[in-house]
């Protein structure tokens, strides 16, 4: 009875009704493997201390405050993003500003899984799974977005093909590398079928990078190709048919294949991220706290893209290496901890889920919207990334298809994933990148146009 009592106190602290309690346990919120994978980094907040206070308002206000900051593993980062601010105003340097900053974003993006997630028990699976869908992956975008502002194309690609590569081959290795290990003596099975779904847009994207790069070089090899526009152009045609693709995946993973994608939260009954299914924060407070650290991502962002030169240079690291190593890491830091987590319980649905529907989601999401987006600004921003960051992605795309193919899992599949992550890492470590060359804005300057005549 007390328990009950308890629980009831939580909800109104919450500011939930009724209703919407009694609809979520009839009918759930379609819990995403993304959000199973940040809910592992939680806990549940002891609230006896706030429900002493006499005023009401007041221990609304406490309460909310103690579930948003105190209902994370990862609270002791947050004091990394006043030191960041104040790094920024008090100037310690680029190297310490640079370094809080990445240091802040990982509560952060945990917290804007968390905050999806409670609004998603008031605006149901379609529109929460939505929700999820365009702020998964939050951090990247709003990088990338200041990075465009600053004209810092080179930067934006490295971070984008980075994001791909570490959901690829570190988060998906580690986990089936770790998962094997501790399950020596169980055969780990995953569902194909998502996979596959994921393989195959994955596939597509990685398409949509490599034409603009053989068009580029099919027209200045001067093998008698007449062309009508230039790669840029390209690029924004196939931006558009990758967003469209990305809606259609929204669609059968929202509304008419939603069961292959909804996570399996098991018969465990002692498993505390499974059984959660609370409303702890209610959908005015959520939004609010959704759209401020929504905010304070985006000035932690500004801060990493105005110092990664500097920081670079400082300890003697090339911006490539920070942007396609260290960036994405620090980015999906919560997310990768609760898929390598899951990995260890046997449950790989949830982990392929994260790995494969992150690197989806910034394929097919991220990199168009980044193109479209640059369009809009008049930044010449094109699926071009270049020869050794395309050839890293398309390998990176067929080594996880075939390791993923017969739906078994052990630790050595895990163990070629990882060495081919610290193959490619380690190239981009000895590559020194020109001066200035994240500076090649690329405004108003000429692209390759259609000036090759057929040969004779």
């Amino acid at each position: 009875m007390a328990s009950a009592a308890y629980e009831a106190a939580r909800i109104l602290e919450a500011g939930c009704d009724g209703g919407a309690i009694k609809e979520v346990r009839q009918h759930g919120h379609g819990r995403t493997a993304h959000n199973m994978s940040s809910s592992s980094l939680r806990k549940k907040s002891d609230l006896t201390l706030v429900s002493k206070v006499p005023c009401g308002l007041l221990r609304t206000i406490l309460t909310n405050l103690q579930e948003i900051f105190l209902g994370t593993k990862l609270f002791p980062l947050f004091p990394a993003v006043p030191l960041a601010v104040a790094a920024h105003y008090f100037y310690f340097g680029s190297a310490w500003l640079f370094a809080l900053s990445l240091l802040g974003l990982i509560p952060l993006a945990e917290r804007v899984s968390f905050l999806t997630e409670q609004i998603a028990y008031y605006t149901g699976p379609a529109v929460g799974g939505l929700l999820n869908a365009t702020c998964g992956n939050a951090t990247e975008l709003i990088i990338a977005l200041f990075a465009l502002q600053h004209g810092k194309i080179e930067l934006v690609k490295w971070s984008l093909v980075g994001s791909i590569l570490s959901n690829l081959l570190l988060v998906l290795g580690t986990s089936l590398f770790c998962g094997g290990l501790a399950n020596l003596r169980k055969e780990q099975l995953f569902d194909r079928k998502q996979a596959d779904v994921n393989t195959g847009l994955l596939l597509l994207g990685a398409l949509c990078h490599l034409l603009p790069m053989i068009f580029k070089y099919a027209i200045s090899s001067g093998e008698g190709i007449i062309a009508t526009g230039s790669t840029l152009d390209l690029s924004r045609a196939s931006s558009i048919v990758m967003l469209l693709a990305y809606a259609a995946y929204l669609f059968f993973q929202l509304k008419t294949h939603r069961q292959l994608f909804e996570s399996q939260e098991g018969d465990d009954e002692n498993d505390d991220v499974a059984s959660e299914e609370a409303v702890v924060v209610g959908l005015p407070c959520a939004l609010a706290w959704l759209i401020g650290m929504t905010i304070v991502i985006a000035v932690l962002s500004e801060y990493v893209v105005s110092t990664i030169e500097a920081a670079s240079e400082s300890w003697g690291i090339s911006v490539s290496f920070n942007s396609i190593i260290l960036l994405p890491i620090v980015g999906n830091a919560a997310e990768h901890a609760g898929a390598i987590i899951f990995a260890f319980k046997n449950k790989l649905d949830i982990t392929l889920g994260v790995s494969l529907g992150s690197a989806t989601q910034i394929s097919m999401f991220v990199v168009p919207l980044s193109v479209i987006v640059g369009w809009i600004m008049g930044v010449q921003m094109d699926l071009d990334f270049h020869l050794l960051e395309t050839g890293s992605l398309i390998m990176a795309i067929l080594v996880t298809a075939f390791s993923l193919q017969d739906g078994t899992s052990h630790y050595l599949k895990g163990f070629v994933l990882l060495l081919c992550y610290i193959a490619i890492g380690a190239c981009f470590f000895v590559l020194k990148n020109p001066p200035n060359q994240t500076h090649n804005v690329q405004m108003g300057v000429p692209t390759i146009t259609s000036t090759v005549q057929v040969a004779k």
